[in-house]
């Protein structure tokens, strides 16, 4: 663990940084096998997986089942697992449900703002990712640090995480400038997603990009396959098949 994580803070300024989601152990075998940098399994899978209208529905039992099966698909990538909302509120609770991710095999958790619980956490032996900005567990989904006081205060707090010891940290749906300084700023990976190319790296999920979940169409995200339409047509393909009798064939037999 300690050397994936130092693996990812010494690409800063030297190599861009992949990081996509996973909520499964196949997703995250073939993400592993291309060659991800981060598996993040995120609490997005409220929305993407369980079917939740955000992702403030998402229990710790879920991150734990979810983050146990990506654990068992990934042999070389860094693996980060979110705290879901109410799980981090105290130095307590914080330590309590990470130690629980940590367990089941994760490198890392990922916190939402709060840099006072990340602090603890990492005093207590947990290294811990930061997400600031549009944070979903706690920002309405628009961009956030467009006016100066707004962008003083994502900058305070992307600061406040580093000196707190988080091994880097995910810039959400920000300006692209900000996100800029703020990554010439800090001494540790920025992550980006909604905030430009100057990040140290990007992340998105990895259902938007596959074109599996069309409800939430961000303009950060960009498609790089249409599953969600093969699927379909493959399930129609099947049922017509079944339905006239053309499937299944001899070949697909038992003799």
């Amino acid at each position: 663990m300690e050397a994936r994580i130092g693996r990812i803070r010494s690409m800063k300024g030297k190599q861009r940084i992949a990081m996509l989601t996973a909520y499964d152990y196949f997703t995250a075998k073939v993400l592993d096998e291309a060659g991800i940098d981060i598996i993040l399994i995120g609490d997005s899978l409220g929305m993407v997986i369980l079917g939740y209208d955000n992702t403030l529905s998402v229990t710790m039992e879920d991150m734990l089942r979810h983050t146990g099966a990506v654990v068992r698909g990934t042999k070389n990538a860094l693996t980060v697992a979110d705290l879901p909302v109410g799980t981090f509120d105290n130095n307590e609770s914080a330590v309590l449900n990470a130690e629980a991710l940590i367990k089941i095999g994760v490198d890392a958790v990922k916190i939402e703002n709060k840099p006072e619980i990340a602090r603890f956490l990492v005093e207590n032996g947990i290294q811990v990712m930061a997400h600031v900005g549009l944070t979903p567990q706690t920002k309405e989904f628009k961009v956030q640090g467009k006016n100066e006081e707004g962008a003083k205060e994502i900058m305070l707090l992307a600061k406040q995480c580093e000196q707190a010891g988080c091994f880097s940290i995910v810039l959400e749906g920000i300006p692209r400038d900000l996100a800029k300084n703020i990554t010439k700023s800090l001494s540790i990976p920025t992550i980006g997603i909604g905030a430009g190319p100057e990040c140290d790296g990007q992340v998105l999920v990895t259902n938007d990009m596959l074109g599996l979940y069309a409800k939430i169409s961000p303009k950060f995200v960009k498609r790089y396959a249409a599953l969600g339409e093969e699927m379909r047509n493959a399930f129609k393909h099947y049922i017509r098949e079944v339905k006239e009798g053309n499937f299944p064939e001899d070949k697909h037999s038992f003799h």
